[in-house]
């Protein structure tokens, strides 16, 4: 495997333990935190093409859409209010990740799950009554406190809780809220546009209180970690704990390896400066550039404008809202694959596989979208045809679905070491945000200036990450979380940035001043 280093059979550790039902149960409500950002990032499309909702907060966008019907269809919705709309909630979302860093290693992870449940309720009421543009978008902010605290806890929640040998399965259940999230959201924008009298917008937009009321209560009945009690001193419980998520008595070996990860992690004062220490490189390049090139994978283009984009593409506004729908049942059942695949492929074939498909795909469309509208933007599209577009669009999101979508989330939150795994997560869910934010914000822009070369952008970048992939990250399926610097040792371009005294008893022997850690 090109570049790619696992750790020997020799020198990791298979704890003893099963999946309890305690250990999935939990799990599972943890888990709901991703519905908020599913429900939010499928809602806000879905409005958006709704007449009724443009003609009071987005007068000049409706009016555009309505008088001049030869406009370029590239541009027919560049709005940068529009924009901002949908794009306010990642940036809010960004900032509170940093504070929910804190919250996460004081009090716990379950009470920033509550935290981020607790205020995304009151943005979804703000929503649902809004009477102006500044309601709306003070709304979505609150929204994106709630998702940035919910996206900081619950990856690292699920990373802990499972036993290492099915922690991709049950972290991936993240993820797979997050599609059943879009999804719904899709179904319910498809119902409430036919609402007559045009408030449908504020039903889709203040249902966004059901996903926040299953977190908020859920987080309530949720045990902390074992990693959390030893880390904020409570011995005992952590212990306790640790039995009864293993459903076993034989824990001694575990514990001690979890004690150890803290006792180190207590001897750093600063996690954010310690961060940038040379021997966690690894991990910090990973946390910058494995969400940095998720968004860019161009999958948020297809599920926050996907309504607007097929109506762009000369879908009627009914036709783009289902189409929208297809897509999202498409995500929840390819991710569906991952989680029964991802302990056992591991997480570089799901990568590289799914970058290909994208890759494929993204040419694809973007040849058709061409072929059809060139540069003036001016066209119509046979059924046929149109067919053709979504269907391409469905393979393209099944192989974001089984591969970047899920594990943008989990193999970010599985490669930190204690000491430094809160601020880790910090990074990865504020980098996430920001280009989110970004291309949220710059999309309709861009598609009105690069046309049907959008997607030919997004092509590259695809080609970039799926090449770094291959070359930069090792496998880490089935290694426990405090053994994985094990892993980056054995790799053949981070091992150099960990000397040997950096790797202590605790995570491995040293044999000959060397790791018994293998490259493949």
């Amino acid at each position: 495997m090109a570049g790619g280093a696992i750790v020997s059979t020799g020198s990791t550790k298979d704890y003893p333990g099963k999946l309890t039902a305690f250990v999935f149960f939990t799990c599972v409500v943890a888990a709901t935190g991703g519905l908020i950002f599913g429900y939010d990032i499928g809602i806000s499309g879905g409005v958006t093409s709704m007449d009724s909702f443009l003609k009071k907060f987005f007068p000049t966008v409706y009016r555009q859409e309505e008088e001049d019907k030869s406009t370029n269809q590239y541009c027919k919705f560049d709005s940068q209010v529009l924009q901002l709309f949908t794009s306010s909630l990642y940036l809010a979302a960004l900032i509170a990740s940093f504070f929910a860093s804190v919250v996460t290693r004081v009090f716990g992870r379950k009470w920033s799950m509550f935290g981020g449940g607790i205020t995304f309720l009151v943005g979804a009421a703000l929503n649902g009554f809004a009477k102006n543009v500044l309601m709306l978008i003070l709304g979505r902010i609150l929204l994106g406190i709630g998702v940035g605290f919910a996206n900081q806890s619950v990856p690292v929640y699920l990373s802990e809780m499972a036993p290492a040998r099915l922690r991709g399965m049950l972290n991936i259940g993240f993820q797979l809220m997050i599609t059943i999230g879009i999804l719904a959201a899709n179904l319910i924008n498809y119902g409430t546009v036919k609402i007559k009298d045009g408030w449908g917008w504020r039903v889709s937009l203040a249902l966004a209180a059901v996903p926040a009321g299953i977190i908020t209560l859920g987080s309530l009945f949720l045990p902390d970690t074992p990693n959390s009690l030893i880390e904020r001193g409570y011995d005992e419980k952590a212990k306790n704990m640790l039995r009864r998520i293993r459903g076993v008595d034989d824990i001694h070996e575990e514990y001690t390896d979890l004690v150890a990860a803290s006792e180190e992690s207590k001897l750093v004062e600063h996690p954010w400066r310690n961060i940038i220490q040379r021997k966690y490189r690894a991990q910090l390049t990973m946390a910058i550039l494995i969400p940095f090139f998720q968004q860019l994978t161009g999958i948020n283009v297809i599920m926050f404008y996907a309504p607007v984009l097929f109506k762009t593409i000369g879908f009627g506004s009914d036709a783009s809202l289902m189409s929208s729908v297809i897509t999202g049942l498409v995500n929840v059942f390819a991710t569906l694959v991952s989680i029964f695949t991802v302990d056992k492929l591991g997480r570089r074939k799901l990568f590289l596989q799914g970058g290909s498909q994208m890759l494929v795909c993204q040419i694809i469309v973007g040849t058709l979208i061409a072929i059809k509208f060139g540069t003036s933007g001016v066209a119509s599209l046979s059924k046929t045809y149109a067919a053709f577009v979504v269907l391409f669009i469905c393979i393209y999101v099944a192989g974001f679905a089984w591969s970047w979508g899920p594990l943008g989330w989990l193999v970010p939150s599985e490669i930190f070491p204690l000491e430094i795994r809160s601020a880790g997560q910090s990074i990865n869910v504020s980098v996430n945000m920001l280009f989110t934010f970004i291309i949220a914000q710059a999309f309709l822009t861009m598609l009105c200036h690069m046309k049907f070369g959008l997607f030919y952008f997004f092509g590259g970048w695809v080609v970039i990450m799926t090449t770094f992939i291959a070359l930069f990250l090792p496998e880490t399926k089935n290694v426990p979380i405090e053994e994985m610097i094990l892993v980056w040792k054995a790799h053949w371009f981070w091992g150099k940035f960990i000397a040997d005294e950096d790797i202590h008893v605790g995570n491995i022997e040293m044999a000959g001043g060397k790791s018994k850690a293998g490259s493949v």
